[in-house]
């Protein structure tokens, strides 16, 4: 194992077992190198490459604190990762979205409130029935962003939010080459609004399936 890959592992070692807790203040690096047998050139490429990832926080003249280790956070570093796709594999990233996406939006079809609901409406009656596709694909990402923050399940919200650069394109070239592409996504918008008001959590899986596997099918039989 390469110094600094063990360095990071034993720094992984004490966040994981206790020993170092979210939001607490790492050692003075001369300390920490020490406890842990490291040089303190290795420890401090480790802290470089954990604060890359979110894991650590570097703070200038205040010392070096492990992050609140929120989903969130920990998982930006995958819509960075994602947004160095290949074409060829926008398909894959969208049979991975039509696996989630769908079983989080049954979830919220049983935890979404009123007032969340409204707001729903009230984003598609803005959009109004000839959006530019601009207009239509910022909308949609809003739109299911808000349907599964309210699954309540943050990681899923996170991983879903990291998957969304490269379907966002998808979205954008159906919109500007497929001739009902904006009607019909409209349409299923308030298919899967309507199925959230009614609690009804398996409509509300099956629209979102519909919705992700047009754009799929779209964009398979375009590639």
């Amino acid at each position: 194992m390469a110094v600094t890959d063990e360095a990071i592992e034993k720094i992984k070692g004490m966040i994981v077992s206790g020993a170092l807790r979210p939001g607490e203040r790492l050692p003075k690096e001369s300390e920490l190198a020490a406890e842990l047998g490291l040089s303190r050139n290795s420890l401090r490429e480790a802290v470089r490459a954990l604060s890359l990832i979110r894991i650590l926080d570097v703070r200038q003249g205040d010392g070096t604190y492990v992050t609140s280790l929120d989903p969130q956070l920990l998982l930006e570093a995958l819509s960075f990762v994602v947004d160095f796709h290949r074409d060829d594999t926008v398909l894959e990233f969208l049979a991975v979205r039509r696996i989630l996406e769908p079983a989080a939006t049954a979830m919220a079809a049983l935890r979404i409130s009123e007032q969340q609901l409204d707001a729903l409406s009230a984003q598609l009656d803005k959009l109004g029935d000839e959006p530019s596709v601009e207009e239509l694909v910022a909308s949609d990402l809003e739109f299911h962003r808000g349907i599964v923050q309210s699954s309540g399940n943050s990681v899923l919200c996170s991983l879903l939010d990291g998957l969304s650069g490269p379907t966002t394109r998808a979205r954008i070239w159906r919109g500007l080459t497929q001739e009902d592409a904006v009607s019909r996504t409209l349409h299923e918008h308030r298919a899967i609004l309507t199925a959230l008001r009614d609690r009804d959590a398996e409509a509300a899986r099956s629209w979102a399936t519909v919705h992700i596997a047009s754009v799929e099918q779209w964009l398979r039989a375009s590639l």
